[in-house]
């Protein structure tokens, strides 16, 4: 079972622009969440990207620090990942993650199916 659903992912040339939605697969939508970016290119661990949670807190891999936005305008609204001045490292498989009403630090048990991000040189 899917619990969330990516989209958005694609090819791009470097220095290009995607944006990556998520959504949940039921169409029901929390009011006290923690979700994340995740991603996964070959050969390599699943690392955290962005991080956003209902008290507005947001966090950022350093390596895409000011290029990459997490955003969710409200609760019953898609989670995004901005991302500007794609490079070549950032290829890889990207989730979606959530928990929500978490207590104490966040468990991640609601998962994507991933969606493709590709960046050319």
């Amino acid at each position: 079972q899917v619990d969330l659903v990516e989209s958005g992912g694609g090819s791009v040339q470097a220095g290009g622009s995607l944006r990556l939605s998520c959504v949940p697969s039921s169409g029901i939508y929390y009011s006290r969440y923690c979700m994340a970016w995740f991603r996964q290119a070959p050969g390599k661990e699943r690392e955290e990207v962005a991080y956003l949670d209902s008290d507005g807190t947001t966090r950022y891999a350093d390596s895409v620090k000011g290029r990459f936005t997490i955003s969710k305008d409200n609760p019953k609204n898609p989670l995004y990942l901005q991302m500007n001045n794609l490079q070549p490292e950032d290829t890889a498989i990207y989730y979606c993650a959530a928990e929500y009403y978490p207590v104490g630090a966040c468990d991640y048990t609601r998962w994507g199916q991933g969606t493709q991000v590709t960046v050319s040189s």
